[in-house]
Parts: C-alpha cells; sequence; structure tokens
C-alpha cells in the first residue's frame, strides 16, 4: 500500500500544508540555484496548461510563451541588477510585453543604462532605489501594526513602499496613526485590501496531508533527511503523521511568527522525493532548483486541501500582519488557498519557490496567499533542496 502510495506518501515530504521552506546548503552558502538560460526548451505539461487557462485566462500558446519568457526574464534578473549597481531600483516581469523591467534611479550614468539593458532587461528611470525603499520598509517592520493593517511590501513598479488597510478598517484611529507613522520612513502609498489574512491551518479531517495533534498541514519541499513546511503547524519536538496515520518524525526547528517556517526529519519507512503533487489536476511536478521568480511571474501551488491552484507573483519581501503576530519577507500572489494548505509548495516551473503560510479569500470566490521564500529556510536550517 505504501509503495503504491509513493506519489502520495513520499511526497508527503513534499505538500502537507504548512508555511515554510527549507534553506539549502547548496555548494557554498544558500543562493539560488542556477537560473534556466533563455534557450531553455522543457516540455510543459498538457495538465500545467490547463490549470493556467483555467486560473490565468490564458490560452494554451499564450501559456507557452510566458512560461519561456518567465524562464529568460529569471536568467536575466541577477544580471540585470548587477549591472544597474547602486542605481538599481527593483525588477518585474511585464506580462504583457513578456520583458524583464528593471527600475534605474535617474542619476544612473548612460553606461550604466547600457549595461542594463545589454542583459535583455527593458529599463524604466525612477526617483528611488531599492536600498532607499528596502530602508524605509525596514523602519516601518521596528513599528507595532493593529489589526486593521494586513502587511506591507516594497512595489518596485510603482516605486513606493504600499501598505495595505482592509477596507472597513480604513477609517480606525490605530490604522491611521500608524499608516502617519509609516509616511514618516519614506515614500508610502495605501492600497484596500477586501480582508485580514489568516493562517492556513486545518483541523484533522481525511485527504493526503500530515498532521501535528489535531491540525493538518501540507507538506512543502523534499530536503535531504526531510521536509520544510510552515513554522505554524507545529513547534519543534513535535511529533508529525503522514496520509496513513503511521509516524514520520518530528519538527526539528520552527519558528511563528516573525517568520513561517519549519522542517521535519523523515524516517520510519518514510522516504523524500523531489516532487510536488500535480492532485490529478497535472502530472506530478520534478523539483530541479530554486531559482527566484521575478514579481509579475505566473506560479502554481501544491496542497492538500485545494490541490492545484496557479496564479502571479504580486510582491516580495512582504511584512504580513497575523493576529499572532507579523511575519517578514514574505511572497504574496494572488494564487488562491484555503485551510489545510499551510506548507505547500510554490512553483514556477520547476523551481521551488517557497511554502504556503496564510492569505485570505478562498478557491471559490478568490483571494491572496503568501510564502515564505524556500532559500530563506534551507539558508536558515543549513539544508539541501532535494532535487531531480
Amino acid at each position: 500500500m505504501r509503495h503504491r502510495r509513493l506519489k502520495y506518501a513520499g511526497l508527503a515530504v513534499l505538500l502537507m500544508a504548512g508555511g515554510w521552506t527549507t534553506g539549502s546548503t547548496l555548494p557554498a552558502a544558500a543562493t539560488d540555484s542556477p537560473a534556466p538560460t533563455a534557450a531553455d526548451s522543457r516540455p510543459v505539461s498538457p495538465g500545467l496548461l490547463t490549470a493556467m487557462r483555467r486560473d490565468l485566462g490564458l490560452s494554451e500558446r499564450q501559456a507557452r510563451e510566458r512560461l519561456a519568457a518567465e524562464r529568460t526574464a529569471t536568467a536575466v534578473e541577477p544580471r540585470a541588477r548587477r549591472a544597474a549597481g547602486t542605481s538599481y531600483g527593483g525588477a518585474w516581469f511585464d506580462a504583457e510585453e513578456g520583458l524583464l523591467t528593471v527600475a534605474v534611479t535617474s542619476d544612473a550614468s548612460p553606461a550604466t543604462l547600457r549595461a542594463v539593458r545589454s542583459t535583455g532587461a527593458a529599463v524604466r528611470t525612477v526617483e528611488h532605489s531599492a536600498r532607499e525603499l528596502d530602508a524605509a520598509k525596514a523602519r516601518v517592520d521596528r513599528l507595532t501594526a493593529p489589526q486593521g493593517v494586513s502587511s506591507w511590501h516594497v512595489d518596485p513598479e510603482a516605486n513606493t513602499l504600499v501598505v495595505e488597510v482592509v477596507r472597513d478598517r480604513v477609517s480606525d484611529n490605530d490604522v491611521r496613526r500608524f499608516v502617519s507613522r509609516a509616511r514618516e520612513a519614506g515614500p508610502v502609498s495605501v492600497e484596500t485590501v477586501a480582508a485580514a489574512p489568516r493562517t492556513f491551518a486545518a483541523g484533522t479531517v481525511g485527504g493526503d496531508p500530515y498532521y501535528t495533534g489535531n491540525v493538518r498541514c501540507s507538506i512543502g519541499f523534499s530536503v535531504h533527511g526531510g521536509f520544510v513546511t510552515a513554522g505554524h503547524c507545529g513547534r519543534p519536538g513535535a511529533g508529525v503523521s503522514g496520509w496513513d496515520g503511521s509516524y514520520v518524525g518530528a519538527f526539528q526547528g520552527s519558528s511563528f511568527p516573525d517568520n513561517d517556517y519549519a522542517w521535519v526529519n523523515v524516517g520510519s519507512g518514510w522516504w523524500t522525493v523531489p516532487v510536488v503533487l500535480g492532485w490529478g489536476t497535472i502530472p506530478d511536478q520534478l523539483v530541479r532548483g530554486s531559482a527566484e521568480a521575478p514579481v509579475g511571474s505566473s506560479i502554481c501551488r501544491s496542497g492538500s486541501t485545494t490541490h492545484w491552484h496557479c496564479g502571479s507573483v504580486l510582491a516580495r519581501n512582504e511584512t504580513v500582519n497575523y493576529s499572532q503576530g507579523a511575519v517578514h519577507q514574505m511572497t504574496k500572489t494572488s494564487v488562491c488557498a484555503e485551510p489545510g494548505d499551510s506548507g505547500g509548495s510554490f512553483l514556477s516551473g520547476d523551481q521551488a519557490q517557497g511554502v504556503t503560510s496564510g492569505g485570505w479569500g478562498n478557491c471559490g470566490s478568490g483571494g491572496e496567499t503568501w510564502f515564505q521564500p524556500v532559500n530563506e529556510i534551507l539558508n536558515r536550517y543549513g539544508l539541501t533542496l532535494h532535487t531531480a
């Protein structure tokens, strides 16, 4: 039975809905895996194209073209960032143009602009550098946010720090005070969201999850010796059982709030595999690395409740204000999720991106979901991502 369920049980080291990713020891210290090259022409599964048509409203041809353009953008981004130097203002993938756009401050020299364009990126001139905006965000991170404040992040395209406020709490005095103090930190714009974020753990129900006490979560990604998942799913030392109720291992490290990541060791007849479940929507996906996809890229998520869904990367390095406390360095997406999906896998192509933390909404009416980047988790615990 266990062998018959390899793609679920072995993957139980991949998709138990929790919220963090493990950091890799990688060849040196943990850094992004090598990005795919522009010439990369890996085959695309029909199931992935179906999911992108359903969730992103793309035709099959548009989905194929977008995936190819995103692979190129992922390869271009680190080169363009180095070429921009201190003038770098951030970058994002422009889905309509199919290009990476790099923001460069207005004081950049003509030589710097030529160097950035030579990487294949488009260039936009902005007022504030990424370093200035990140410093402003760091100052806001030191503030205590009220519950009416959902999150805040640097938006490279808008060249501001965006503070998101729950729509029906905009006029609250404590929210207005927080926004006022945030504006003192640097350039700030305010946007509204429909609901406050929450984590996506769930009580025990059937399915292919992992369990800690009466909490069900999803596996993120296999690492050598275990798997990574969300920190809010369990504390260090907590035992974990798999989809069949048998003992898998225990939480070896966990952090929540401030972060939302953890890792679980694997033994007792369980093993790790470099695979993410497609849940019948698409074939199970091989994991080949962890190159970080640019803002604007398409991204898909696998979890034990709502299975496989896709969307776009909306923001990086966002601080999310849960009721339990703020969590930093999160990535925001337009992908839906529901309770039980916590800890599950976020993928861009065959590149691991992170583990599901929380969000708002659901997969019936839509919403937004955050993940903790996997490379941060790998670095934190000295783990190595299991890749194909």
